[in-house]
């Protein structure tokens, strides 16, 4: 069955998570061509191409998928983001999330993760809380990478963000509590470790942090899943960085910074994650290695 969109579909997946990302996007064009109104696979293109950092390819999937759905509050915040990614400008995202609150304000609960992150690119601790807000008490929060963590372990990065010290303790030793029974749920799955190393390294319990990080990527290395794989070596840059261990940090961010990658130029220049590693020389090259051309 050469030509079932659904079976290319099924098999782009596979590609992109055994790291063959080339292929993939191809498998993926291809199901597109055959069944061109499929929103899935245009929205997995797109992501493709994102990762891939072929920016201006990601716009034009995006471009498409509005042209099928000109009302997607999703995919309008993406096309968006993409400015925010490539070039480290959030005035297109901020603007659009500014349009959304105002005429689809129901669509809220689904954008709510590009509001936070362009709160915190911002430094703007007042929308960065009306985002979390927004999220509600119960839900999950991801700040991307399919990475999810608590409502507190969000304020704590927000106080820590205005360097209010006491308040982020406070905030991260109630995430912990929180984080805590998750990793016990899921022993053996690196995400919710990861997070619990940042809670960790925010506490300044230096080396759990370090270990719950390499933790989270020995349970799920790049060879493993090469789409969430990544991710791994991204958090543990960022917990090395929250744990003073620059030398580490640096050398993550060095394996993955060449595309297909987790990490952006945007999120590496304005994000207040990276902000213990600013002014180190090794962390200004990759990031000026990600500048736009």
């Amino acid at each position: 069955m050469p030509n079932d969109p659904q079976i290319l579909f099924l098999t782009g997946l596979i590609q992109r998570r055994q790291g063959h990302w080339e292929e993939s996007t191809r498998t993926f064009e291809r199901a597109a061509n055959l069944d061109p109104r499929n929103f899935g696979v245009l929205q997995n293109i797109e992501g493709n191409y994102a990762t891939l950092g072929r920016y201006a390819q990601q716009q034009v999937w995006l471009d498409r998928i509005l042209a099928l759905e000109p009302n997607d509050a999703i995919t309008k915040v993406i096309l968006a983001e993409v400015d925010f990614q490539w070039r480290a400008d959030t005035r297109r995202l901020h603007q659009t999330i500014d349009s959304v609150r105002a005429t689809n304000p129901g669509a809220l609960p689904d954008i709510n993760q590009w509001w936070l992150v362009c709160a915190l690119a911002e430094r703007d601790a007042a929308a960065a809380t009306d985002a979390l807000i927004a999220a509600g008490g119960e839900n999950p929060i991801t700040l991307g990478n399919d990475i999810f963590c608590n409502r507190q372990f969000v304020e704590g990065v927000i106080a820590r963000m205005v360097k209010n010290d006491d308040k982020a303790r406070l905030a991260f030793t109630a995430a912990r509590a929180e984080q805590e029974k998750i990793v016990q749920a899921q022993p053996d799955f690196g995400p919710p470790l990861c997070v619990l190393g940042l809670i960790d390294a925010a506490l300044g319990r230096k080396e759990e942090a370090l270990r719950e990080g390499r933790r989270a990527v020995e349970l799920l290395p790049v060879e493993k899943d090469a789409l969430r794989g990544p991710a791994m070596s991204k958090y543990l840059a960022m917990i090395a960085a929250w744990a003073g261990d620059k030398d580490l940090a640096c050398q993550q961010l060095g394996i993955i910074v060449r595309p297909p990658s987790p990490v952006t130029y945007g999120q590496l220049k304005l994000l207040p994650f990276w902000d213990p590693l600013r002014g180190d020389p090794r962390f200004e090259k990759i990031v000026n290695s990600l500048a736009p051309r």
